[in-house]
């Protein structure tokens, strides 16, 4: 069956789609930067380029379906809500438009659950109304696609219509019995992720595994104001198309609600990590990073002596007395140590095995990689 996807994006719906059988034969996306994804993914598929409001209904081949999910910000939960009040919200009567014109034997059309808000209720009756009046049998469900063998909540309004001619019954997929967490999913490369480059630019081609890096720096108000994290036996937050909302590895310290919109990380467990390198993952010391003008030895310095290699910037003290390692000027920057938090005082065993820490790549370090 042919079908003609509106708003494609990358093409993650069409995807779908193409994989039970059906043929993308027209697709149209105006965001310029996807087009390159979208044609590397279904270049059997004509894109067109153009604004939908300017696209000619009889520009648009005939199909047995039409599928599609407007821009979602005006109705996103963490955008404005505005709905039809917004450019990108008046876009649901293109879509309506459309199939009105091409009259097929069926649509999809998904969107946000924030377009499920009283505030827009008028709005989306009046959408689904249409589309009844048009000749459609018309479904309409908030899924979570965590449901359905996917290692993430994310829920989004599916409103799905089959001509009545047709006399389908439709009815919505079960409810997977099975619960994948982010353990399922990412636990396998848990020690690969590195640092973005500079500015957080990305490390492209260097990464172990695409795109598996993490940006640098502080987080803003905004970011601290909702929980971030979950737990490797849980599912992830909704993966977000950029990183102001986006959730934070599991391997992170959680989260605390001190106040209405404002979250920070359990005390004491913001820094810690572990290094990669060839030495450190013999180690294997839980570290934490302090001010070097911060750490005064009272007692024993006599005893402390420091080893380094390769670069010879870094500096790994160790007791001889017991030969036990006590911390590091850090080779990242030499103005600051390393300290293991096994030789804190105040820290039980209980504590260091529960601790939850983030993976230092040491072993790709961010001063040897190409600039």
């Amino acid at each position: 069956m042919k079908l003609v996807s509106l708003f494609s994006g990358s093409g993650g719906l069409d995807l779908g789609f193409e994989k039970t059988g059906f043929e993308i034969v027209w697709a149209n996306e105006f965001d310029k930067k996807i087009w390159e994804t979208y044609e590397k993914n279904f270049p059997d598929s004509e894109l067109d380029k153009r604004d939908i409001n300017i696209v000619p209904s009889k520009e648009i081949p005939d199909c047995d379906g039409i599928i599609g999910g407007p821009p979602c910000q005006s109705w996103s939960e963490a955008g404005k809500l505005r709905g039809i009040n917004d450019p990108r919200g008046k876009l649901i009567w293109e879509f309506l438009r459309i199939v009105k014109d091409k009259s097929p034997k069926f649509f999809l059309f998904e969107n946000v659950s924030g377009m499920l808000a009283q505030r827009h209720h008028n709005a989306v009756s009046e959408f689904t109304t249409v589309l009844n009046e048009l000749g459609y049998d018309v479904s309409l469900k908030l899924l979570n696609a965590g449901d359905f063998d996917v290692p993430q909540d994310r829920k989004r309004v599916i409103i799905v219509g089959i001509k009545k001619t047709l006399k389908l019954d439709y009815r919505y997929p079960e409810i997977s019995k099975n619960e994948l967490t982010l353990k399922d999913a990412i636990f396998d490369i848990k020690n690969s992720a590195i640092p973005a480059k500079e500015k957080n630019h990305s490390n492209g081609g260097k990464c172990l595994f695409p795109n598996h890096e993490y940006a640098l720096g502080s987080f803003s108000v905004m970011y601290m104001s909702r929980n971030r994290v979950r737990s490797w036996d849980e599912r992830s937050y909704t993966i977000q198309a950029g990183a102001r909302h986006a959730p934070i590895h599991p391997q992170a310290p959680k989260m605390i609600k001190i106040d209405t919109n404002k979250q920070i990380f359990k005390p004491g467990f913001e820094d810690l990590y572990r290094c990669n390198c060839s030495m450190c993952k013999r180690k294997g010391a839980i570290s934490t990073v302090i001010d070097k003008k911060d750490l005064k030895v009272t007692k024993g310095e006599e005893l402390l002596k420091f080893y380094q290699f390769n670069t010879n910037v870094a500096k790994h003290y160790f007791c001889t007395n017991c030969g036990i390692y006590t911390h590091n000027q850090r080779r990242a920057d030499p103005n600051t140590y390393g300290i293991n938090v096994g030789c804190l005082n105040g820290i039980t065993e209980d504590e260091l095995f529960k601790f939850k820490v983030r993976i230092n790549d040491g072993h790709n370090h961010i001063l040897d990689r190409k600039k």
